[in-house]
């Protein structure tokens, strides 16, 4: 329907309107200095605090709030919900994966373009540790990490030991994640439930994300579809692409103005599938024609952002690199839940 901006015949004039907008400011202005419950004012040796849940009201203490409570109830989940929408469709400065440490420009979502140093748990962009190696070639210097300096390990035995030292002490995110992810494509549930729970707890997303699907297939746990959705959006708050783009699709059916923002926000962040799916919603008018070129547009300039000589240098020499460990069976296991494209297809 048609918005306007007339009153009605017999309805209410613009100054009444006008009036009852300035009466409703003065009473919220109030509500922020008073108690809702019992009215009294904040003063030096009183000290209101807001609502747990929202930031709507004020009280002077436990007893008030609960009192407050049936009458404050409904406002309060409808505040809730509003709050937890604005952080999760809040656009995030960069995907989860972040910047490479030492070049500084985003890393890319394929992860086959960066690769994780064991001694300091930094992730470094394959440019970085293609320049590294390069000089150490040229000044026949002992491999070292491109971010710590420390020694390379010199043999997987010597690179797990690290991992599991560090993995110790439960400070580690990387890690955890890490030996999160081996376990599960391993088939050792358990211990990637617990490696993943230690880590999300550190905030990483990758392991948020992998929670949800032990929800969503009921592995270990009890299948329970709130708490597979409440990790997928912990997940893309903290810039995760792949569990926003899932968020999109949680009935395989993209029929909503939230599903369009989910797949608009992973798209700015480099997401192809995400991209590739609002050209369909654009087709099948879910979306305007400047709504999907500034997607559009916004996604190219994350791609963009990712790309640079060096790492141009680094991708045709780690190409041949990794076709020979291919065939010499040397190939490294899978450090993601999924490198591309939707998280389904990668099971």
């Amino acid at each position: 329907a048609a918005l306007s901006c007339a009153p009605a015949r017999g309805g209410t004039s613009r100054r009444h309107y006008h009036y009852k907008m300035s009466a409703n400011n003065i009473e919220t202005e109030a509500s922020d200095i008073c108690c809702a419950s019992c009215g009294i004012a904040e003063v030096d040796d009183i000290k209101l605090k807001e609502c747990d849940v929202c930031d709507l009201v004020r009280y002077c203490g436990d007893k008030c709030q609960l009192d407050h409570r049936p009458e404050h109830e409904a406002s309060c989940k409808e505040r809730s919900a509003e709050i937890r929408d604005e952080i999760l469709f809040k656009q995030p400065e960069s995907s989860h994966l972040g910047h490479c440490p030492i070049f500084y420009l985003p890393l890319s979502l394929d992860i086959e373009k960066s690769v994780l140093q064991t001694c300091c748990s930094k992730v470094i962009c394959n440019g970085c540790a293609y320049a590294i190696k390069i000089r150490q070639m040229d000044k026949s210097l002992d491999a070292s990490c491109p971010f710590c300096r420390h020694q390379t390990p010199k043999s997987r035995e010597e690179e797990k030991a690290i991992f599991m030292k560090r993995a110790a002490t439960n400070d580690s995110v990387e890690v955890l994640k890490e030996i999160g992810i081996k376990n599960y494509h391993d088939g050792d549930d358990e211990g990637a439930i617990k490696c993943m729970t230690k880590a999300a707890e550190l905030g990483d997303a990758e392991s948020y994300y992998g929670l949800s699907f032990f929800y969503q297939e009921g592995k270990v746990v009890t299948k329970d579809e709130e708490k597979r959705l409440h990790y997928l959006e912990e997940a893309s708050i903290r810039g995760h692409p792949e569990a926003r783009y899932d968020l999109a699709c949680i009935n395989d059916v993209i029929d909503s103005d939230r599903s369009v923002k989910h797949l608009i926000i992973a798209a700015s962040l480099g997401h192809n599938s995400s991209i590739k799916l609002l050209r369909v919603c654009y087709e099948n008018g879910l979306m305007s024609k400047a709504d999907f070129a500034t997607a559009l547009r916004a996604h190219q300039a994350a791609i963009d952002a990712t790309k640079s000589s060096q790492r141009e240098l680094a991708a045709e020499y780690y190409g041949k690199e990794m076709k020979q460990s291919v065939k010499d069976g040397r190939l490294n296991c899978v450090t993601s839940f999924s490198s591309s494209g939707s998280s389904k297809a990668a099971f």
